[in-house]
């Protein structure tokens, strides 16, 4: 697959795995004008199609800092096996937009707080030799303390909803197991009966 001169794609498979791994590494042309918030709900366009036997797990977004996966697509998949697949991949990407949105509102915040805690002792954002000014710790842990205080009902929400989703995940994985246990020994009760060999 050619992505061109702007970009390098290459994928590792993880030995005796269903796992995957793709790696992109794209080089920007010129000066970067692009926000994060322009970035913020776009991915990586070089995505390899679904495979029928691996999952495949790409580099951590640089928003959301979680790894995309796409998920194996069997080749007779059963519509409980693509009710599994589909809620993973929704919830996926459920995780993902919750923390791209809490990132870059966390940097927002912590710019903002930077600033304004700068101005209060009169100093900018850079020092006369152009390095960027920090905080100490304990002023940080103000800004910390903040906006966890801040964000507590809507981190309580996400963590609600995160045990929902894996506890009906978990539930779906375990029905896929058992189907394919159930449907594995008809076939051989099946050919006993009919005395065809059994594998």
């Amino acid at each position: 697959m050619n992505f061109g001169a702007a970009g390098r794609s290459s994928w590792r498979s993880a030995r005796n795995s269903r796992v995957q791994l793709w790696d992109v590494n794209i080089r920007c042309r010129g000066s970067n004008q692009t926000t994060q918030q322009d970035k913020a709900a776009k991915r990586s366009p070089l995505r390899p199609e679904p495979s029928p036997t691996h999952d495949w797990i790409g580099p951590p977004n640089p928003l959301s800092n979680l790894r995309p996966i796409i998920y194996r697509i069997p080749e007779e998949e059963s519509e409980l096996e693509k009710r599994l697949r589909n809620l993973r991949q929704e919830t996926e990407d459920w995780n993902h937009k919750f923390w791209t949105k809490q990132n870059l509102n966390f940097s927002k915040e912590k710019e903002a707080f930077l600033v304004s805690q700068l101005s209060v002792k009169g100093l900018t954002l850079r020092d006369p030799d152009g390095r960027r000014r920090s905080l100490s710790s304990e002023e940080m842990a103000v800004f910390y303390k903040s906006f966890l205080d801040k964000n507590r009902i809507r981190h309580a929400s996400y963590n609600k909803e995160w045990y929902r989703r894996n506890f009906t995940i978990t539930l779906l994985m375990a029905r896929v197991v058992l189907s394919s246990m159930w449907r594995t020994f008809t076939q051989r009760w099946n050919r006993k009966k009919s005395g065809s060999p059994t594998l």
